[in-house]
């Protein structure tokens, strides 16, 4: 037996033997300070250490979340160390993705406190010509939520879909994706409802778009959306644009938004195959 490393990280040592395994080769753990890996063929030995060298350049690619769905196994006798709520949601989400779903949820508390009106009167999409000057309006629109379903379903896919893409991509590039579908769906939206509308959404199904199709085209990106999901998300949008729910909803956000993100997905991955 050749032990080829350890880690302090048992979830990141189970990782590498998953994905290890489905390159055919079987690697052994034994637990004492930290996790060992234990090689029993040495002939495989510099194709394992140079596997190695790859996965801790990036041990967050979904390829290796993929190998644990694959082959993982639940006996594995590790365990791991439990991280509070609030510890989580740090890890998964860049300051970009944190500072906006702050910005929602005061927001949120000063309509509960001052009513909604108030503060859509400084908030909203302009609703008079005077108000077009007032730039922040077309895009302060989206921190507006009207219930407290409204801002948990919004902020749980924000934090869902924009944490990885900061993560991955840069807070760059979730800001660009944030403006520009918040700006065009707004658009779209005053045109079919008016200026009385608010929320998240129309930058939320801009995620779902980008991500899905991203991931689908580009799987080195290190985003990715299950197709079970985007599926969901296109259920919700009929349903709603056919108000099956009795919900008000901005189905033309929606829709606008979708097709951003898809469009800035096919963009970037053209780009990417240009350059490769």
């Amino acid at each position: 037996m050749l032990m080829i490393t350890t880690f302090a990280n048992p979830r990141m040592a189970q990782a590498f033997v998953d994905y290890m395994a489905t390159q055919g080769i079987t690697l052994t753990l034994s637990r004492s300070a930290q996790s060992e890996v234990w090689l029993a063929d040495a002939s495989q030995e510099t194709r394992v250490r140079s596997a190695l060298e790859q996965f801790l350049q990036d041990p967050s690619h979904p390829r290796y979340l993929a190998a644990s769905w694959e082959s993982g196994q639940t006996n594995s006798g590790l365990e791991y160390r439990r991280y509070s709520f609030l510890t989580t949601l740090r890890q998964k989400a860049g300051p970009l993705t944190l500072a906006l779903m702050v910005a929602c949820i005061v927001v949120y508390i000063i309509m509960q406190v001052a009513g909604d009106q108030a503060v859509m009167v400084w908030l909203a999409w302009p609703f008079d010509p005077s108000l077009k000057f007032e730039f922040w309006r077309y895009f302060s629109h989206a921190l507006l939520h009207f219930s407290l379903l409204h801002i948990v379903f919004n902020l749980m896919w924000w934090w869902y879909l924009g944490g990885p893409v900061e993560k991955r991509l840069g807070s760059g590039k979730l800001l660009v994706i944030a403006l520009i579908s918040a700006l065009l769906s707004g658009f779209v939206q005053e045109k079919f409802s008016g200026a009385w509308f608010g929320g998240l959404s129309g930058v939320v199904y801009a995620l779902m778009g980008y991500v899905w199709l991203r991931g689908e085209r580009d799987p080195d990106s290190g985003i990715s959306m299950p197709r079970g999901l985007i599926a969901f998300a296109l259920i919700w949008l009929i349903a709603g644009w056919f108000d099956l729910f009795g919900l008000s909803i901005a189905n033309a956000a929606h829709v606008t938004g979708l097709a951003v993100g898809l469009a800035m997905a096919l963009t970037d991955t053209l780009n990417v195959r240009k350059r490769t």
